[in-house]
Parts: structure tokens; C-alpha cells; sequence
């Protein structure tokens, strides 16, 4: 399976309403690994690493975003690969 990293940045409502949690649980399910932070301008920031096609699934999510957020916007920006991760950490 190739293997591709994604960094994306996710616009709406999505801080406070547990959006890196439920990402981070969705990952381990899709078994994907990378890297979410909360950016000070209110949009959410992450970098999935992984098989491509558990990294569209990851984007996929990004859409729809946690129970109680709303999702306005998603940018994804394909990069090189490293393999650098183990699974993904919620970063600040």
C-alpha cells in the first residue's frame, strides 16, 4: 500500500467542542498518525501520515468533524511522507 502524509487545516466551529479528541480516536481506528493542534486564529491544524487510502478516510472525517462542531472549511495540502510518527498526538 502507498504510503502519503497529509497537512490540513480545518475552519468553524471546532475548538472547544472536543474536535482533536474525537480526531485523535478516529485515527487509531483508521490507524493513521500524525499530529492536531488548535491554532490561535480558530481553526484546527493537523498532519496524517499513513496509507493513502486511511489518509482519505482521515480527510474524509475532517468534514465532518466531531458531534458538536461545525465544519466550514477544510484545506489539505499533500507533502512528503517520513514515517516519523507513532500514532497521533495532540499537540499545543
Amino acid at each position: 500500500m502507498k504510503k502519503r502524509r497529509a497537512h490540513v487545516w480545518i475552519a468553524g466551529r471546532v475548538q472547544g467542542v472536543f474536535f482533536r479528541a474525537y480526531m485523535q480516536d478516529a485515527a487509531k481506528l483508521t490507524r493513521v498518525a500524525g499530529w492536531v493542534r488548535n491554532l490561535p486564529d480558530g481553526r484546527v491544524e493537523a498532519v496524517f501520515e499513513g496509507d493513502s487510502d486511511k489518509v482519505d478516510e482521515m480527510i474524509s472525517w475532517c468534514y465532518k468533524g466531531s458531534p458538536f462542531s461545525r465544519v466550514d472549511r477544510v484545506e489539505v495540502v499533500q507533502e512528503d511522507y517520513s514515517g516519523e510518527f507513532d500514532g497521533l498526538a495532540i499537540t499545543h
